[in-house]
């Protein structure tokens, strides 16, 4: 799913009626949403964590400072290591490790529901329909709930 499609599901999650435009730049298409009241804000995370407060739910940024940087942790694994990997043997890694870390955890942060859930799914969605894996093997990540924010 392309991030400019990804963002519009997010306004939409977060009940913004917006409607932002977005562009892409550069080789790697990175996002980028010209704002009314300043600079143009480029990249992923930095649009959807200026989305989320301007719904008003900044709590999905986190509420304690670990639980903040956890996020922050979560979101920069979700660009660094998730967008751009395509292969099965990177995907099959990527899900492995996904499945350890959450073996004992509802969610990423372990009990409230973030950000990072929602981008992490995001951008795990167009591999987990498009290759075929043993369900059975990724327990834990196939728990990630389908969320609704409103």
């Amino acid at each position: 799913m392309a991030a400019a499609a990804e963002l519009t599901l997010l306004e939409k999650s977060l009940g913004l009626s917006k409607g932002n435009k977005y562009s892409a730049q550069g080789e790697r298409q990175i996002p980028v949403l010209q704002t009314n009241n300043g600079p143009s804000l480029t990249g992923l995370t930095t649009i959807a964590a200026h989305l989320v407060k301007q719904a008003n739910k900044e709590y999905l940024l986190g509420s304690t400072a670990e639980e903040k940087a956890v996020v922050q942790q979560w979101l920069e694994y979700r660009v660094t290591r998730v967008d751009g990997h395509s292969s099965k043997d990177d995907i099959h890694t990527i899900l492995k490790d996904l499945n350890s870390y959450l073996e004992d955890k509802v969610y990423l942060t372990g009990y409230n529901f973030t950000l990072a859930d929602i981008l992490l799914y995001y951008g795990l969605h167009r591999f987990i329909v498009s290759i075929q894996i043993v369900i059975g093997s990724f327990c834990a990540v196939f728990r990630m709930p389908f969320f609704s924010l409103s």
